[in-house]
């Protein structure tokens, strides 16, 4: 197997397991290819038996890397997201951060996580991603999302009029600060905070939430995965914002957003003892109840 490893910034304490990393996989597929922004900050402070490849994007690693890494939190696995795309590239995360839904490796757990997956005693967790299309093109060549595409609004004391229609029936005109669509993936994220729904990854499901309505009976609606889904927005000011997952543009009115399901899923490695359940129970502290 080879093996690459991305990250964004790099802290002190991040450096041990750097070497960890590198001292586990090296044996295993040799020259390890690195980000090359995230290899240049590391300055040579890490030992090397071969000295690594670098990579800019992702025509660098297509064909030659098996599993990337990614070291940080989950919006550090998001940025990597555009570097694997459709390669088929397998994701899997080193969680360096603080919630970590995504990248569901420990750091106290690194080395029998890494003796696992190089046994290849792990599991893959298949993901559906969003695909926007724009008359401007808007964030081509990677206009594809694994959380959530989001409209909302440019001005603090503005507010959106946003216009959605699913497989060409209306739905609603949302008064609200934003609007977001997500993937199953991106109900614990974004949507939740905006009091959507916890969907499980394999539920086939979008939710449509709206962010701040102005109107109390509006609330979000799940519906199937194969849908088309058209928003157009309206605000008095001339700018909105768009965002896919990490990424945000703003864009000028009008604006129509047409999102489907992408062509590709995306696929995350996880370990056998993983499971969604779990990670809810632990992330967001359920059962933490003195009846326990």
């Amino acid at each position: 197997m080879k093996f690459a490893v991305y990250g964004k910034q790099l802290a002190e304490a991040v450096l041990p397991l750097l070497q960890t990393l590198v001292e586990k996989l090296e044996p295993a597929g040799g020259p390890l290819y690195f980000y090359e922004p995230f290899f240049k900050s590391i300055g040579g402070r890490l030992r090397f038996n071969s000295l690594p490849l670098v990579f800019t994007n992702q025509d660098d690693i297509r064909g030659k890397v098996d599993i990337l890494f990614s070291i940080g939190g989950d919006g550090t696995m998001l940025d990597a997201l555009t570097l694997v795309g459709d390669s088929g590239i397998l994701l899997t995360g080193i969680n360096m951060g603080r919630l970590g839904f995504l990248s569901s490796i420990s750091r106290e757990k690194i080395v029998p996580a890494l003796d696992a997956i190089l046994q290849s005693d792990y599991k893959l967790d298949q993901r559906t991603l969003l695909n926007l299309e724009t008359s401007n093109g808007l964030f081509l060549p990677f206009n594809f999302a694994l959380n959530e595409i989001t409209v909302y609004k440019a001005k603090p004391m503005s507010m959106l009029t946003i216009q959605t229609w699913v497989n060409g029936d209306f739905l609603n005109s949302y008064w609200a600060d934003g609007l977001i669509v997500s993937t199953p993936t991106g109900s614990t994220a974004y949507s939740l905070s905006c009091t959507g729904p916890i969907i499980a990854p394999d539920a086939g499901s979008f939710v449509i939430t709206p962010i701040a309505s102005h109107n109390l009976t509006v609330r979000p609606v799940v519906m199937r995965d194969d849908v088309e889904i058209r928003i157009l927005v309206g605000s008095q000011n001339a700018s909105f914002f768009v965002s896919m997952d990490s990424r945000i543009r703003e864009v000028e009115n009008p604006l129509e957003l047409l999102i489907r399901k992408a062509g590709f899923r995306i696929s995350l490695l996880r370990l056998r003892d993983a499971s969604f359940f779990n990670t809810l129970r632990d992330k967001l502290n359920w059962g933490l109840d003195v009846r326990n």
